[in-house]
């Protein structure tokens, strides 16, 4: 079980990886009129999420994808709906990143949204009954300071320079305060969701990883067509039509994002959010690195300091230093000197 929950989270850093190098081109590589809308991209890869979950869930149920729909969803919507409890937190959080956005320096932002690694460790301290040791909540921190650090060497310090005057500083934190604590109870619930074991009906049969997918996508898919449509549409986008700019690099990029999903959630369910999150802090390693190789961006200090930083801390998170038991330490006292 140890191997292949490592497998799971190489694949992770793999899939985050490969996904910021091919976002990164596919925003940089092409003229700005024959840019992509996220907007429309998000609403793709979120119906690809849910397609790929009705192939898994067709695949694993030996073709009986109706009859679990039946029995998972249409006669119990209220099971079916617990789901949108992280997808409705998931809006939340990416909303509030916004107002963050707007009401912050990229410096602080990039600094204060790394704590959503120890909020998540908080959250599941409370929610699901973990326990971590001092060292852990010490590497967590640290590996948080690490990724702000990486991230912060790509900043340019012209940006933040022509800060907007009239950013308030409180509203900014608050936002960013809230959108760490929205996103580590969507993902902790989520992996409640999966992982609690169910009582009374539901425990005849609990839904498979992928029928949660598939809800979760779902949802998904209904807040960000509610999204999208309420939006005023951006001026390089108006008379064009719907997908507008999908090259191969970008479908590329859907499939990566939409496997990336449920990579996600396989993770969750046989590992849990926190190591997700170290999986995360050393993707930001290793896409830094090969943007180095690949974009030619050069090497700084920060990203030494930082990546340092983040292996250090992953390293030391599953390898506890050895400690003396007080039995032993009890037993060498008594040994005449």
């Amino acid at each position: 079980m140890a191997s292949f929950k490592l497998m799971l989270l190489v694949m992770m850093v793999l899939q985050n990886s490969s996904t910021v190098l091919v976002g990164r081109y596919t925003r940089s590589a092409v003229a700005k009129e024959d840019l992509y809308s996220v907007s429309h991209l998000i609403i793709l890869t979120e119906c690809s999420k849910f397609l790929l979950s009705c192939g898994l869930e067709f695949y694993t149920t030996g073709g009986q994808l109706y009859e679990s729909l039946q029995q998972h969803v249409f006669k119990r919507p209220t099971d079916a709906l617990k789901i949108l409890v992280p997808a409705l937190l998931y809006l939340v959080q990416n909303t509030l990143l916004y107002v963050a956005l707007s009401n912050l320096t990229a410096p602080i932002f990039q600094v204060t949204y790394q704590a959503k690694l120890v909020t998540t460790a908080l959250v599941s301290v409370l929610l699901l009954q973990r326990s971590y040791s001092l060292q852990q909540w010490v590497c967590l921190c640290l590996l948080s300071f690490g990724v702000a650090t990486v991230v912060l060497g790509e900043k340019s310090g012209a940006q933040d320079a022509k800060a907007d005057l009239q950013q308030n500083l409180f509203v900014g934190l608050i936002a960013v305060t809230v959108a760490c604590m929205s996103s580590a109870l969507a993902g902790v619930y989520f992996e409640m969701v999966l992982k609690k074991p169910s009582t009374g009906e539901d425990a005849q049969q609990p839904a498979s990883l992928w029928m949660r997918n598939m809800q979760l996508a779902f949802f998904s898919i209904v807040i960000a067509v509610l999204q999208s449509s309420t939006e005023t549409p951006k001026e390089e986008f108006i008379g064009k039509p719907y997908l507008h700019g999908f090259t191969p690099w970008v479908w590329t990029l859907v499939v990566l994002q939409a496997g990336g999903g449920l990579l996600v959630a396989a993770v969750i369910k046989y590992a849990d959010n926190v190591l997700k999150g170290l999986a995360t802090g050393v993707s930001v390693v290793f896409s830094t690195f090969l943007s180095i190789i690949c974009f030619g961006t050069p090497l700084s200090n920060h990203f030494v300091a930082g990546a340092a930083m983040i292996l250090i801390s992953v390293y030391f998170f599953s390898n506890p230093l050895p400690m003396k038991s007080k039995k032993e330490t009890e037993m060498k006292s008594l040994i005449p000197k």
